[in-house]
């Protein structure tokens, strides 16, 4: 059969299969690169009414049209000059599949199905597990939590510290099938560098100094439940390749032992490191990155979620003060709100129990003084900064000690970025290195 021979079909099982999005990209001519979504209809031609619009001399002012039939995707030619071909067939009806070529007059199209995109809407509910939250950013974390809770997933937590990513990895445990069955915590950065092979994978007697005795690891005594892996960042590099390798094949064996055990676990990973960060100067190994990262949860700190504040203030302050009845001021919860809290949720708890415990060594029942943590100087002087003011101007307020304190503040608030510190100052960034550099404080570059 010529390949000019017209020809039609109509077998609408040959269409996508969903409502994926249809992207139509010209592959060559005048207008190669470009690209049209199909909702519902497009015409193709050289006249500027067209949807895809192709200036070539081969191609008809209105050569074909391209339209959604259910679940499939029809071309039809209008009766153009030069004809229209797909996957180098002439066609005057036909239907297509994605990945097909389609050739008007001399110019290529091709159909391609983008990926689909599901949209997590944020919780109903402000809590998940001991996690609280009414803000959309929280909400949203829950949202996503909910749903992989069900599942073995391996789940991420990244954030600063003292966010709550252990609250919430018990949270995921608590509410998935492995509940009861073992929460083991292996803190990555506490534990010795020669011992964190074995708190992990456990040891035979004698295999090393002190090994006075069999020892199980937590992949070992966490069976049928969940390991969790706090501070992941701090793993060393060569401990990396085995942990990966137990994820992969759920086998592993003790230090010193030859034989292989089996391990039915799941894992949960937090690190307060931007690990693709950690990745790119090589202080990470990318392919243990993407096996840990398979649902990646960033938990926003407790500045950027201030809404939060006053209902975590409620639970910390029922949950300190017992059966004792307490109430706390319009001013004091004012000044909870206004504080950036550099250390997050666990900061906002310390500060509660101190009032809590204060208040009642005083008999009193209303926690009217919170001492919030900050830098202080000269006999216990205190800085209130506001990032909505310069630092010339700041400056001026406070004498020659306010430097120090400014820098320190200013470097908490960016994590030790003296770029982002820089820009919200408005100072030069050499400028603020040095100062950081003469009262003996370090930025994170």
């Amino acid at each position: 059969m010529s390949e000019d021979y017209p020809i039609e079909t109509r077998a609408a099982s040959a269409g996508p299969k969903s409502t994926a999005a249809v992207v139509f990209v010209v592959l060559s001519g005048a207008h190669k690169g470009t690209s049209k979504r199909l909702d519902d209809k497009l015409t193709v031609g050289k006249s500027t009414s067209n949807d895809i619009v192709l200036t070539d001399d081969t191609v008809s002012r209105s050569h074909c049209e391209i339209v959604r039939e259910g679940n499939g995707v029809r071309i039809r030619d209008l009766g153009s000059t030069n004809g229209t071909k797909v996957d180098g067939m002439r066609i005057t009806d036909a239907f297509i599949q994605p990945g097909a070529v389609i050739k008007i007059g001399e110019v290529e199209l091709a159909m391609r199905v983008e990926a689909s995109r599901i949209e997590v809407l944020p919780s109903d509910k402000d809590h998940f597990g001991e996690a609280i939250g009414i803000s959309l950013a929280m909400r949203t974390v829950f949202a996503v939590l909910e749903r992989i809770a069900a599942t073995d997933a391996t789940v991420l937590f990244q954030g600063e510290t003292g966010t709550g990513k252990d609250v919430l990895a018990r949270g995921v445990a608590d509410a998935g099938p492995r509940k009861g069955k073992g929460f083991v915590v292996v803190d990555c950065g506490a534990v010795n560098y020669s011992l964190i092979e074995s708190e992990l994978f456990g040891h035979e007697r004698g295999s090393f100094t002190g090994a006075v005795a069999q020892r199980q690891g937590a992949f070992e005594l966490a069976s049928g439940g969940t390991v969790f892996l706090d501070e992941i960042g701090e793993l060393p590099l060569d401990v990396q390749p085995k942990l990966l390798r137990v994820l992969e094949t759920r086998e592993f064996r003790r230090v010193g032992g030859n034989t292989p055990l089996k391990t039915d676990v799941r894992v949960i990973a937090a690190t307060k490191r931007d690990l693709l960060r950690e990745v790119k100067l090589g202080k990470f190994r990318e392919d243990l990155y993407f096996r840990l990262a398979v649902v990646p949860v960033t938990v926003p700190p407790l500045r950027a979620r201030r809404e939060d504040i006053p209902a975590l203030v409620e639970h910390l302050l029922k949950k300190t003060s017992g059966d004792t009845v307490m109430s706390l001021p319009v001013g004091t919860m004012q000044a909870l709100c206004a504080h950036d809290w550099p250390g997050n949720v666990r900061e906002l708890r310390n500060v509660m129990e101190r009032a809590v415990y204060m208040a009642k060594a005083e008999g009193r029942s209303d926690v009217e003084l919170v001492l919030l943590p900050g830098p202080t100087a000269g006999g216990g002087r205190s800085y209130n900064f506001d990032v909505a003011e310069s630092y010339r101007d700041t400056r001026a307020r406070y004498d020659a000690e306010f430097e120090r304190n400014y820098v320190q503040w200013l470097l908490a608030r960016h994590t030790g970025n003296l770029s982002a510190a820089a820009r919200e100052a408005r100072m030069d960034r050499k400028h603020l290195y040095d100062m950081a550099r003469k009262h003996g404080l370090r930025g994170d570059e």
